[in-house]
C-alpha cells in the first residue's frame, strides 16, 4: 500500500514538473492547453490518492507514525495510568 502512495506522490511531481515546463519554456495556445492538462491530470490524482489514503486509515490499513503517533500514544499511556491510580 505505501508503494503504491510513493509511485502516487512522484506521478504527482512529475505533472507539476510537466505543467511547468510547458507554463515556461513555451508561449503558445497548444502548450497552454498541455499545461492546463497537466494540472487536471495533478489535482485529480491528489484527490484521489487523498481519498484513498482516509480510507486506508480509517480502515487500518495504515497506521500513523512519527512524532504526532508517539506523543498521542504517550498521552493515552498517562491517561490509562491515571485511571487506575485513582479510583
Amino acid at each position: 500500500m505505501k508503494i503504491f502512495f510513493v509511485i502516487a506522490f512522484i506521478l504527482i511531481i512529475v505533472s507539476l514538473g510537466s505543467a511547468l515546463f510547458h507554463l515556461v519554456r513555451h508561449k503558445d495556445q497548444e502548450h497552454s492547453v498541455k499545461t492546463a492538462k497537466a494540472l487536471t491530470f495533478r489535482i485529480s490524482l491528489s484527490l484521489v490518492l487523498f481519498i484513498l489514503m482516509y480510507i486506508a486509515y480509517a480502515t487500518g490499513m495504515i497506521k500513523p507514525e512519527g512524532i504526532g503517533a508517539r506523543i498521542q500514544m504517550q498521552r493515552q499511556n498517562l491517561q490509562q495510568i491515571e485511571s487506575t491510580v485513582k479510583p
